[in-house]
């Protein structure tokens, strides 16, 4: 979908800077949040959870910190799939005689899960590309979840490596299952993306799914 959270290219949005030792959570409450998000019924589908953080209005999307859309996200989340009523989240209580459900992630599962790594690779049928094709990204105008940034769509590009089938956001998002589809790297120039006032030897490299691309 198109939003103000697909920043890439944009121009006039401030300079970026750094933090120097930047601590991993700069309050306490950042940590529960993301606790709170790992150990989330919900955290089955991450592409759900990002299709989530993107319908925030863009107006108050611009005006929170990174986890203050995290817990908008989740909690909205969590209300949408019955898992609280919008009463018990105001309240920070359970309802009288609400069901108690199983915890998804139990304090000694923690860390073996953090040290697990998870993968979305899936089998799927024989890719259309092969490194060197030239493509072109396509000019889509989703009103749902996609991994295609408003800025290389149109743009002419070419493979540079196969990883494979990925589970497919743009399915994935919406409750239609993985959808495995082939994941390339596919490399812009930059004049290509900014016109000639760009520097010839610069290029950007997306990693990009199979449905988004055409042969050029």
């Amino acid at each position: 979908m198109n939003g103000v959270h697909d920043m890439g290219g944009l121009e006039n949005l401030g300079p970026i800077a750094p933090e120097a030792d930047e601590p991993v959570f700069h309050h306490a409450w950042e940590s529960r949040v993301h606790a709170l998000s790992v150990a989330s019924p919900t955290r089955r589908n991450i592409d759900e959870g990002r299709h989530q953080r993107e319908k925030i209005p863009g107006p108050e999307y611009l005006a929170m910190s990174y986890y203050e859309k995290w817990f908008r996200g989740l909690s909205e989340l969590l209300v949408a799939h019955g898992f609280v009523t919008p009463a018990e989240l105001a309240s920070g209580k359970p309802a009288p005689r609400a069901p108690k459900a199983t915890p998804l992630l139990s304090a000694e599962d923690v860390t073996p899960r953090f040290m697990r790594r998870g993968s979305y690779v899936r089998g799927a049928a024989q890719p259309l590309f092969v490194d060197g094709d030239a493509v072109r990204a396509r000019n889509l105008n989703p009103h749902g979840h996609t991994r295609l940034p408003r800025y290389v769509r149109g743009r002419r590009g070419v493979i540079v490596s196969l990883h494979g089938a990925h589970v497919f956001p743009d399915s994935h998002a919406h409750g239609e299952g993985e959808d495995p589809r082939p994941l390339y790297t596919v490399r812009f120039s930059a004049r290509e993306l900014w016109g000639e006032a760009a520097d010839p030897r610069d290029s950007v490299c997306l990693d990009l799914w199979e449905p988004y691309l055409d042969r050029a």
